[in-house]
């Protein structure tokens, strides 16, 4: 285990980022198990070190490791834990469990026979962490870590300390939240223009010119291995699935036909929509239905979005529509923090009650006239009044 502990003091070391994710204010650090599920690249392993960097002190005896570790070809996890615990560790980080065989069991024996260790792993959204072999429903707090939003994108480039708001205070109290933007960032729009191209990821302050075939590697690692390892499924089929989210990107925002999609891709109608629950899981596409709609597992979704506008950009073949960049914007932003479905008039309706009609600073409310509790959100615009809103407000959220 010792060489565990040098490898987690190297990592830590090497840790240069002090603008924290928002979800480590969030997560109740008093649990035992907690889980934080996440797409790949979007901050788990860094919410992880800066929990541990920043939080706990050496008396705590963090320990960090990865399950894809060479350690874990000769040894347990369960071995491990009843050894930190022994020499006093009260707080272990787990990432990427996926990768581990046997997560769910050993879990659940740490939980049940550590009773003074606390316990926090990581797993790729794909995951779904009560159905493993073993149940944790009871026993894991779980959490989902989003991509960065446009709030984070402006706070770590520019070293800001821009608040974040609610969805409804954004909507009753918009001019406000628009001149404290304001005050703080010159030009918003301009920001939010380069947020829609580059600043879903954390990497993308690592540099913008090999930001997009970086992206499209994790794409490729997300399908090829992480879908590979939790669903079981073959190398032939994850290539399955990334062809149809190819089909998906050239298209998207498209209101699926299913038959026509899968004699065109040569797939059976249920792998097809098996595979476009797997992208959701991936956090690579956003799967939208109406209200009234049952949400089963063979149910055709209403319509398909990419999941966020670096997606769009990384995907791109051809010139990229505008409108489709603002409402993939929207339902990111929207997407685990709230309920978001297709509106029967504007473009989505949110918690049940709002209705979002979304265009340029030219967008006129025509769309949503008559409709209660209705709103129009513009791009291009810094300050808006009475329903309509600056589209890059809802940047804001988290």
């Amino acid at each position: 285990m010792k060489e565990l502990f040098i490898i987690s003091e190297r990592i830590l070391d090497a840790l240069n980022t002090q603008k924290e994710r928002y979800l480590l204010a969030q997560i109740d650090w008093s649990q035992r198990l907690i889980g934080v599920k996440g797409a790949r690249g979007s901050g788990k392993t860094t919410l992880l070190l800066q929990r541990i960097k920043f939080h706990l002190s050496e008396a705590e005896k963090p320990l960090y490791t990865s399950l894809d570790n060479l350690y874990f070809m000769n040894h347990t996890l369960i071995g491990l834990a009843e050894e930190f615990a022994v020499q006093g560790g009260t707080h272990l980080f787990l990432d990427e469990i996926h990768k581990y065989p046997n997560w769910s069991r050993e879990l659940k024996l740490i939980y049940d026979q550590l009773p003074t260790l606390n316990v926090v792993f990581t797993s790729s959204s794909i995951l779904e962490i009560n159905k493993g072999e073993s149940d944790l429903s009871r026993r894991a707090v779980k959490y989902i870590l989003k991509e960065m939003s446009f709030r984070e994108y402006l706070n770590i480039k520019h070293n800001l300390d821009v608040p974040f708001f609610d969805f409804e205070y954004i909507l009753k109290n918009q001019k406000d939240v628009a001149l404290k933007l304001k005050k703080q960032v010159n030009f918003p729009v301009a920001e939010f223009k380069e947020y829609l191209k580059y600043g879903c990821y954390p990497y993308s302050f690592e540099g913008v010119d090999n930001y997009y075939p970086k992206l499209l590697d994790t794409v490729n690692l997300m399908l090829e291995i992480d879908v590979s390892s939790v669903e079981n499924i073959p190398y032939q089929e994850s290539r399955k699935i990334k062809k149809l989210l190819v089909a998906i990107a050239q298209s998207a925002p498209f209101t699926p036909n299913v038959s026509k999609l899968s004699e065109r891709l040569g797939f059976s109608r249920n792998f097809l929509l098996n595979s476009l629950k797997i992208l959701d899981r991936a956090e690579l596409i956003h799967e939208f239905f109406t209200p009234s709609k049952g949400i089963g597992a063979f149910t055709k979704p209403e319509k398909l979005y990419l999941n966020n506008t670096n997606l769009i950009y990384a995907f791109a073949q051809s010139q990229i529509e505008q409108g489709s960049l603002r409402e993939t914007f929207f339902a990111n932003q929207l997407k685990h923090l709230h309920e978001i479905h297709l509106a029967k008039k504007g473009d989505f309706i949110v918690n049940r009650k709002y209705t979002i009609e979304i265009g340029g600073k030219n967008k006129t409310t025509h769309q949503i006239k008559g409709v209660k509790n209705a709103y129009v959100l513009k791009d291009d615009i810094e300050i808006g009044a009475l329903n309509i809103i600056p589209l890059h407000l809802f940047g804001l959220l988290y």
